[in-house]
């Protein structure tokens, strides 16, 4: 199944499935899950990329196991709304992984969720750069997969 438009996702999937959301980045991918419900995202895990198929099978398998129904993947879109390389490049994961294997992908504008999810890690929760490392990507993630489940319930 093509890419579709995040207002059509639920429609496209199974009730009662978790849906992903993915924080793509040069080195690695963060990987968030939704509840069942698709209230709550919680931050899952990060995959060091390595090659494609791999990090995809490695994907396919955390959504396997938790029964996930579909991606929200962050578009990286520039602060004036244009699509520059980043977004090219995640529109491109997209349709990779749809080669390897039917899968139900949306995007969700990701502006500013890094800094975002920095800014949080660091004000909040005070974690230092070394601990705010190994969970920034995931959080984003999350942070992402959030802001979809906020929209889609108005």
């Amino acid at each position: 199944m093509p890419v579709i438009d995040l207002q059509d996702l639920a429609a496209h999937t199974p009730p009662n499935t978790p849906w992903f959301g993915l924080d793509l980045g040069e080195t690695t991918i963060g990987v968030a899950a939704s509840d069942a419900t698709r209230m709550i995202a919680s931050p899952l895990q990060t995959i060091r990329k390595t090659k494609f198929t791999p990090d995809a099978e490695r994907l396919f398998a955390m959504m396997d196991e938790r029964r996930a129904s579909a991606l929200v993947i962050g578009l990286p879109v520039n602060m004036d709304g244009s699509e520059g390389p980043r977004a090219q490049s995640a529109r491109a994961f997209a349709r990779n992984l749809e080669r390897l294997r039917p899968v139900i992908c949306a995007f969700w504008d990701e502006r500013l969720s890094t800094a975002g999810v920095e800014r949080f890690l660091i004000e909040e929760l005070d974690l230092t750069r070394k601990r705010r490392a190994g969970v920034v990507d995931r959080t984003a993630a999350a942070w992402i997969l959030q802001g979809a489940l906020d929209r889609l319930r108005g």
